[in-house]
């Protein structure tokens, strides 16, 4: 059973930056897409970003659009999510995802990924 392990969440202030990392627990994980979502407490789960593992094409939340990039390493099969004017609103449990087969890039929904990682938690807070 393919893992997705998640990386690099923490406390930081805002106005501070953090980079999470995801990669799959095999070496053989192919994907057609992967991304990152997000939960607060009390709150549903929502989009953050993804990006296609080929063209490396992506979409953003609004909220995060200009602040967040998401990229990703092909030869180590690991997706990134690079942080940036971090915001207390942005306080979540993050979660790295992946889909195996095609899913248009503009579908926010939460449902259908083939995998999803345990999750990390980054807090921001002076």
């Amino acid at each position: 059973q393919v893992q997705l392990v998640e990386s690099g969440g923490g406390l930081v202030q805002p106005g501070g930056s953090l980079t999470l990392s995801c990669a799959p627990s095999t070496r053989t994980f192919r994907t057609y897409m992967m991304g990152w979502f997000r939960q607060a407490p009390g709150e549903e789960r929502t989009f953050v970003a993804a990006i296609t593992w080929s063209a490396g094409i992506t979409n953003y939340a609004r909220s995060v659009k200009g602040r967040f990039t998401i990229s990703r390493d092909n030869a180590r099969n690991t997706v990134f999510l690079q942080m940036n004017d971090l915001k207390p609103e942005d306080t979540a449990v993050y979660y790295c995802v992946s889909e195996t087969g095609f899913r248009d890039l503009s579908d926010l929904s939460a449902m259908g990924y083939d995998y999803w990682g345990q999750g990390t938690q980054v807090t921001v807070s002076s």
